[in-house]
């Protein structure tokens, strides 16, 4: 498909020869009066040593429109305007969704290129809440977009099952596991116990130094905490791969941090090879204070790793065993700090370079209740699948009340229900803040989820009206698209795979989750100002080919976001 960037670009630099990059500076109008692309002439000011307004007449006098690709060029100001021929726009995107179908927008870019994406990671024998809710299908929308992009991408579940939290755990349950029967509910139970066990510690510092006598017993394979950790893991693996179902997650590894427990002496052992970590109080740690970073512990006082060593453990197993070229964390942005300094631990790891500059956090706005912060010490969580369920529920009564007759009405309440849920979380910029409120999540009215499943249903609906009868690309005639209405749809259509990789570079869902709102809408305009069927065969075929082509993007998106279509709503 023709990139009009890269030729306008190459247009300009012949126009002027000049060998400077011009494409990345192109840039899209706000007003489409103005032109489809724009070129800010200032740029060259300094170079050409002319004002922006002469660069700009100069490439306008000398510029090369042959090809029939450029309409027209205007001069505004300091910038050149140019206005794209639509009908070789609209016959590259129609002929293209018409050879790839719901391979549309998908790239090789990736090609030998290897992305890891760390995502979810709950702790084991505690709630799967709500907090745990975006890194979810942050990771997956990210997941799936990377691989869309031709990467070989590996994700991974990073379970929290390590640390002095299991301590507290084989604790509690040593005082109190035969009042609880783990057959039923699980879960719930071990919560409590970690709930009643944290009390306890609070109270009494012995109980305290127990716990973390526990945990070093854990590390040294002691054989009734390992057991009794095993079971805490394999109890809540169960009740986690229930709700991952229900989202469609899927995971390639699920190594969490106990996995590294034997790779920490030598992640300590390079460290310390490197003159970089000193004795503080009998713990190891790393001074970062002259980059700003503070200090870093990467051993406790009675030699036990922390969470740090164990990251760091994972980077440099990683590096060895995935060769990655980007590692995505996707984790809440209270981490800051904590993987600025993990990430400037890593360069003295001893792996490639490109694996160091590969490490990104990928940081997302906190989940909170309106009362304030979550915390599973307190017991004041919202648990996802109880979430997930009551989207469902909620769906199906309106369904039931408007559609009472509708097949499989169960179902599809589960797509857009569940869709809704997955869409919130990841349609505004990943750093805000969420407050938790059930109003917000289930509104199903403007721009959400549903509003894009809808359109899509619409788009089914106008194909099955004509008999399902989508005409080949060869039957259609690009002069019946002419219009303002139909170009918009188009335009969108065209952008699809720039906005793919948009997310991609900038770990943004949003940016496409704002692309689906701008197409549903575009499509939505285009239905109500065009009649589709008509008793001109012409156009009628030509609107219901933009009609199956808008369908195919809108499902495809939402998949890459996780969002499953319902047939009928």
């Amino acid at each position: 498909m023709i990139n009009f960037k890269e030729e306008i670009a190459e247009k300009i630099k012949k126009a002027i020869n000049i060998e400077e990059d011009i494409k990345n500076l192109i840039e899209v109008p706000p007003n489409k009066e103005m032109g489809d692309y724009a070129f800010p002439c200032f740029s060259l000011a300094k170079t050409l040593r002319k004002s922006p307004m002469i660069i700009a007449n100069d490439i306008k006098e000398n510029i090369e429109l042959s090809g029939n690709i450029i309409d027209r060029v205007d001069v505004q100001g300091g910038y050149l305007n140019f206005f794209i021929n639509k009908n070789i726009l609209a016959k590259e995107v129609l002929s293209k969704i018409d050879k790839e179908k719901e391979s549309y927008g998908s790239l090789n870019i990736g090609n030998g290129k290897n992305v890891i994406v760390e995502y979810s990671s709950p702790n084991i024998a505690k709630p799967f809440h709500i907090g745990h809710l975006r890194t979810t299908v942050i990771g997956s929308a990210l997941y799936n977009i990377n691989k869309f992009l031709g990467y070989n991408v590996t994700g991974i579940n990073h379970l929290g099952d390590y640390g002095t939290q299991f301590g507290k755990m084989i604790e509690g349950y040593k005082r109190w596991g035969n009042e609880y029967d783990l057959n039923d509910n699980p879960i719930d139970k071990l919560m409590d116990i970690y709930i009643r066990i944290n009390n306890l510690c609070k109270e009494d510092e012995n109980v305290l130094e127990m716990c973390r006598d526990n945990f070093k017993k854990l590390e040294n394979g002691d054989e009734y905490c390992t057991k009794i950790w095993n079971k805490f893991k394999d109890l809540s693996l169960k009740e986690f791969e229930r709700i991952y179902d229900l989202l469609g997650v899927k995971f390639d590894s699920y190594t969490g941090e106990a996995f590294y427990a034997d790779k920490v002496d030598d992640v300590c052992k390079i460290l310390e090879s490197k003159g970089i970590v000193k004795e503080s109080e009998g713990a190891k740690i790393i001074d970062l204070e002259d980059k700003g970073l503070g200090i870093c512990m990467i051993r406790k006082a009675n030699g036990s790793s922390i969470y740090a060593t164990r990251d760091l453990a994972a980077i440099r197993y990683r590096a060895k065993t995935y060769d990655f070229d980007k590692c995505l964390y996707v984790v809440a942005y209270e981490q800051n700090q904590y993987f600025r300094q993990i990430f400037e631990i890593a360069k003295y790891l001893d792996i490639p370079e490109k694996c160091v500059k590969g490490l990104k956090h990928v940081s997302y706005g906190m989940t909170r209740l309106a009362t304030g912060k979550m915390s599973t010490r307190e017991g004041t969580v919202v648990k996802v699948d109880e979430l997930l369920h009551e989207a469902i529920d909620r769906v199906n009564k309106v369904i039931k009340e408007k559609n009472p007759d509708m097949e499989n009405r169960e179902e599809e309440a589960k797509k857009i229900g569940i869709g809704a849920v997955i869409f919130n979380n990841l349609c505004t910029t990943l750093v805000k803040d969420q407050v938790f409120d059930w109003d917000i999540m289930l509104n199903f009215n403007g721009e959400t989820g549903p509003y894009i499943q809808y359109i899509y249903v619409r788009t089914k609906s106008v194909l099955e009206k004509a008999g399902n009868n989508v005409p080949s690309f060869s039957e259609i005639d690009i002069n019946n698209l002419s219009d303002k209405e139909s170009l918009n749809v188009i335009e969108l259509l065209y952008n699809f795979q720039d906005v793919l990789l948009s997310v991609s570079e900038k770990n943004e869902t949003c940016i496409l989750t704002r692309y689906l709102l701008d197409l549903a809408k575009a499509y939505s305009n285009f239905y109500n100002e065009n009649k589709i069927i008509t008793e001109d065969e012409n156009i009628t075929k030509a609107r219901l080919y933009l009609t199956y082509a808008t369908g195919i993007v809108l499902k495809t998106g939402c998949r890459l976001l996780g969002i499953e279509m319902p047939d009928k709503m």
